[in-house]
């Protein structure tokens, strides 16, 4: 009866033990985090408004979680600094305006932390989607031709403003490729990824 008693009060204290360090004391710790002012005196994070909001619903609903990361590694843990992944290592701070966060769980494609950095042209990021082959050779990446709408005019008609160049071949003549909301709202959203300021904690 005495060892039964034990084991119960083991397992409790396991479960109360557990429960302090991997939720209350983070929790404290993070709690009181805000957006870190920049000279400029703009605040970044900023929360996700707007077509970027909603660009982050694309993102999530596609499963772009899957295959892609949003953490760059601190030095020692990995190569995300070497490979030009960021300019510095992820901190909580990056992420108090996400809910959920997404992190990410594996590397198919490349951490996307700072994409907006590294790719700051909308046009390249559209190529990507309806090609990524055009954009990185040998992508294993599948095409996203579903956010795109393929427009034909009538000779000597004006193009549409928001047509994509692509390269020869990809379209027939007096073709152009136009892309949907969805895709505007995804591109809005990767752009916006870019965390190449300094944090009180990267100091």
């Amino acid at each position: 009866m005495n060892r039964t008693l034990l084991i119960y009060i083991g397992i409790i204290a396991t479960v109360i033990i557990s429960s302090v360090g991997l939720v209350f004391v983070p929790d404290a710790q993070l709690f009181a985090l805000e957006p870190v002012r920049l000279e400029s005196g703009e605040q970044r994070p900023l929360a996700p408004a707007g077509a970027i909001a909603m660009g982050r619903e694309v993102y999530m609903d596609l499963g772009c979680i899957y295959c892609h990361s949003q953490q760059v590694r601190p030095e020692g843990f990995g190569s995300d600094l070497e490979r030009g992944w960021g300019s510095r290592r992820s901190v909580p701070r990056d992420y108090i305006h996400d809910r959920p966060h997404l992190l990410g769980t594996m590397r198919t494609g490349p951490d996307l932390h700072n994409i907006g950095l590294r790719q700051p042209s909308e046009d390249w990021h559209y190529r990507h989607f309806y090609e990524p082959t055009l954009t990185s050779p040998g992508s294993t990446m599948p095409p996203h031709r579903f956010l795109f709408r393929r427009v034909r005019i009538e000779p000597g008609a004006q193009p549409p403003l928001d047509a994509i160049e692509m390269p020869e071949g990809y379209l027939a003549a007096n073709e152009y490729l136009v892309p949907t909301d969805r895709a505007r709202h995804l591109v809005a959203y990767l752009l916006n990824l870019n965390f190449s300021y300094d944090e009180p904690e990267t100091r």
